[in-house]
């Protein structure tokens, strides 16, 4: 019967971290590269490793560097039970590569690429499965790492595609569902009268109803946080019946959204700075 896995040694993680944070350069560079061949480089490398068990160690990866403020590459998602250990050697490595956190950040601040957008799917994703402990408090909170989320929440050309994104997503549902007036009276309300409602669409359900959305937008995973604003919170408590929050992700690629209903204290964990939030597990 096969023992039980040898534990990595600091070799091993340093191999696969600097495996990883080379994809990620390429990635956020605009450079094409191949997964699968740096898995295959870096299993020579390893104390007879799988590939498998390289694809784990590169999703822990993922969420190590999520909880340092960073995004990661794109396929490889967050593993939710991590090692610890793998903080140190992450951070060490960054630190020694201060020009890839430049390019990351760039990346947040970059105005995204209409040609290459598509539409968004009228079905939406399912709330992701929260990578980081419940009231465990910011996820790099401490880790003294630049925030990849509040970069990118300033950047103004990303959330406005995001809400033209949605904006499109609702009227073409109102008007596959013959709701055509209604569909003609959507308002962007951020762009027609300015912030400041505590949502950014007024759109309709087809029984007429308000529908009020506020968009939130990121071009890393699903499990990234998001800010929200106190006057955000609440309208959302106020317009509980009515607010929708639409988290738009992987824009750029491969746009997908998931919707939060209701008050947001409810929806999510919040933490003040105004708020951090993270979609509670479904």
């Amino acid at each position: 019967m096969a023992g039980k896995p040898s534990a990595w040694s600091e070799a091993e993680v340093a191999a696969t971290v600097r495996s990883y944070l080379e994809m990620l350069r390429l990635e956020v560079s605009g450079e094409p590269y191949v997964k699968s061949q740096f898995r295959k480089a870096l299993v020579p490398l390893l104390s007879n490793r799988s590939e498998s068990a390289v694809e784990f160690k590169y999703q822990n990866v993922s969420a190590v560097l999520m909880k340092l403020g960073l995004r990661p590459i794109q396929g490889y998602q967050p593993a939710r039970n991590y090692q610890q250990s793998l903080i140190p050697e992450v951070q060490r490595q960054l630190s020694l590569s201060p020009s890839l956190v430049e390019l990351v950040l760039a990346e947040a601040l970059q105005p995204p690429d209409a040609t290459t957008t598509g539409p968004l799917d009228f079905a939406g994703a399912g709330t992701p499965v929260m990578i980081f402990p419940e009231h465990a408090g910011s996820p790099h909170a401490g880790i003294g790492r630049p925030d990849y989320a509040a970069i990118e929440a300033r950047n103004r050309a990303l959330g406005l595609a995001g809400e033209l994104a949605v904006a499109d997503l609702e009227y073409r549902r109102l008007m596959k569902a013959g709701k055509a007036r209604l569909a003609g009276r959507i308002d962007h309300v951020s762009r027609t009268e300015g912030d400041g409602h505590g949502y950014d669409i007024l759109s309709f359900e087809e029984s007429g109803k308000e529908k009020l959305i506020e968009v939130k937008t990121t071009r890393s995973r699903a499990e990234t946080p998001f800010f929200v604003s106190r006057n955000e919170l609440k309208v959302s408590k106020d317009r509980a019946d009515s607010y929708h929050l639409v988290r738009v992700f992987n824009f750029g690629h491969a746009p997908a959204w998931f919707p939060l209903i209701g008050s947001l204290d409810a929806s999510c964990i919040l933490e003040p700075n105004d708020f951090m939030a993270l979609p509670r597990p479904a």
